[in-house]
């Protein structure tokens, strides 16, 4: 996992009002809950007193969450505001302190920023999907890297093979280029696979100039986007669980459809072709060792997987960005 970015964590029905919710997300035990206001505030699921899950305590009304053990209260920044047995009129050591992340909710979705607090942050970026789209979803662990889970949907190779009966038919395995397009955190890639008419593979600068959207877009650390056509979109989170699971966050969108039974049928049908294809992806990826990827190994990569190097690549950048400015996490501490 990599510091000092936005992730998608959770859905915002995840984590309903009045309640607490424990969850691991990037390695570490968090609690998720939801001020009188809505907002949504994730804080380290251990009670600094004598480690009790803050997960299994109460929201109180003015907006603190009390721990099960002895009842400490903690403030949506973290700071303990109330110590039963000091009294109502002592103040509670400054010391009893829960470390915090900031939060964003937008499109039913919930990210954490994962690093060092900084001021202004700058909200994590989405997709050209409006509110005229509609959409169905499911989620699912993997019990992998979900680096792994992120390559597999960059990769344009394994197509005909693990797909042969859904969106692999046609046995398009030669692959042009692929097209990948890198820009700042995001890597857009343009899908060029024919079946074999004994003519070689043409390399990425031999192929003409897009004349659509990207097929697939990737926004660094853990969203992506196929974009099916300009009314149907599939867009999943690659949710870091700890160093060997992930959770995937799964949403088939469409518009073409909006009377709302109809609507509705469509979007569970998308969905379950939806959860049917990744559950091919699932059954091969699982299986991959090691289980997260990286540049530096000894997997040997092909022109076919240009994608996937991008993407390493890119993941390789940021690692080397947040060591240089490495300094102990609050784990540490």
């Amino acid at each position: 996992m990599i510091r000092d970015h936005w992730y998608v964590v959770l859905e915002s029905k995840d984590v309903p009002a009045g309640k607490a919710v424990g969850v691991k997300r990037l390695g570490e035990d968090l609690v998720f809950w939801r001020t009188r206001a809505g907002q949504v505030v994730c804080m380290y699921d251990r009670c600094p007193h004598l480690s009790a899950r803050l997960s299994q305590g109460h929201i109180q009304p003015q907006d603190y969450l009390a721990c099960p053990f002895h009842g400490f209260e903690f403030d949506p920044g973290g700071r303990c505001r109330y110590v039963p047995a000091l009294g109502r009129n002592t103040d509670p050591p400054k010391i009893l302190q829960v470390p915090t992340y900031p939060t964003y909710e937008a499109h039913g979705l919930i990210w954490i920023w994962w690093g060092e607090p900084r001021e202004n942050l700058t909200p994590p970026a989405w997709f050209d999907i409006g509110p005229e789209f509609s959409y169905c979803g499911y989620q699912d662990v993997w019990p992998v890297h979900y680096s792994r889970m992120i390559e597999n949907q960059l990769d344009v190779m394994h197509l005909p093979f693990v797909h042969y009966n859904t969106i692999g038919r046609g046995q398009r395995v030669v692959v042009d280029g692929p097209l990948v397009r890198e820009e700042g955190d995001k890597l857009q890639v343009w899908v060029f696979n024919r079946r074999d008419d004994g003519t070689p593979p043409r390399r990425a600068a031999e192929l003409p100039a897009p004349t659509r959207p990207p097929f697939l877009e990737f926004l660094f650390p853990n969203l992506w986007q196929n974009r099916i056509s300009e009314d149907v979109r599939i867009v999943v989170a690659f949710v870091p669980v700890d160093e060997e699971n992930a959770r995937m966050i799964l949403r088939f969108y469409q518009r073409f459809v909006r009377l709302p039974f109809l609507r509705d049928l469509v979007n569970r049908l998308g969905c379950w072709s939806s959860r049917y294809i990744a559950n091919q992806d699932k059954r091969v990826v699982s299986q991959q060792r090691p289980k997260r990827s990286a540049l530096r190994s000894d997997e040997h990569l092909l022109r076919g997987d240009g994608a996937v190097l991008a993407y390493r690549r890119l993941r390789d950048e940021r690692l080397a960005q947040v060591a240089s400015r490495s300094t102990p996490s609050r784990r540490e501490v």
